[in-house]
């Protein structure tokens, strides 16, 4: 029984890994649609988690508008044409690809 539970355990870790790996080379866009949600590809190039908002300025040049933060932690976004850039502090947190 223990083998067959470290084979399951190592099955489901590389599975992981894999879809990680999958995550990270692959980018979509989530639409929602009449019988619930779909995802569609995107080969829009966007801020990557844990940039720095210097980093994302530098990359991407300046946004088309800055909402402030608000709450606890602070969050705020950056507009640009066909994405938005969400931060927590001073760190992006996700971005999203804008509907067309």
């Amino acid at each position: 029984m223990a083998c067959r539970s470290s084979t399951v355990v190592a099955v489901l870790a590389l599975s992981a890994a894999g879809i990680a790996g999958m995550a990270a080379s692959t980018r979509a866009e989530t639409v929602a649609v009449d019988s619930g949600i779909a995802v569609k590809e995107s080969d829009i190039a966007t801020p990557t988690r844990g940039m720095t908002m210097d980093q994302v300025a530098s990359k991407f040049g300046a946004p088309v508008s800055k909402v402030p933060a608000v709450g606890q932690p602070p969050i705020s976004r950056w507009e640009y044409p066909g994405f938005i850039v969400y931060f927590e502090r001073e760190r992006v947190i996700h971005s999203v690809t804008a509907n067309s």
